[in-house]
């Protein structure tokens, strides 16, 4: 296969690489595969669900600072909706070699600096925190009450 292939289409390249793997991994001695990206392709997989988990967190925390920042708003119901889907996804996709690597507490600045200006049904938001309140385990597993009594705490 020509070696431009991953740049012109990298599905067909994907695809081309996996059989060449599955080759081998049946003892077959075959020439093409190119080691470097597909290294690199593995790489980005994981580096992607970590990006995803980081993603859900980020928004589980925006969407707990509106409900905390805006308790009388008529988009509280949906806001908590919003916190089970984004909890569930992240729940569901974090494996425990992400903890180390995901950074709550910038998680939640990025959240609070994203929401400082905002304001709903013509209000600025109610105080919050200055720290990050939530441990990883919180976010990812404990139901809205209690998320939002710690962020009242």
């Amino acid at each position: 296969m020509p070696d431009d292939l991953y740049n012109r289409d990298v599905l067909l390249w994907s695809e081309h690489q996996a059989d060449l793997l599955r080759r081998i991994g049946r003892g077959e001695r075959v020439n093409g595969l190119d080691w470097e990206q597909v290294a690199e392709e593995i790489e980005d997989v994981g580096l992607s669900e970590l990006h995803a988990v980081e993603s859900f967190l980020g928004l589980l925390i925006s969407h707990l600072l509106k409900v905390h920042g805006w308790p009388d708003s008529l988009s509280v119901p949906h806001w908590r909706h919003e916190i089970v889907t984004f909890q569930r996804h992240a729940r569901r996709r974090f494996a425990p070699s992400m903890r180390q690597r995901i950074d709550v507490g910038q998680l939640y600045t990025d959240a609070r600096e994203a929401l400082d200006e905002d304001v709903f049904d013509g209000r600025a938001h109610g105080p919050w925190p200055s720290d990050c309140p939530f441990l990883l385990d919180q976010l990812l597993t404990d139901p809205i009450a209690v998320l939002l009594a710690v962020l009242a705490a």
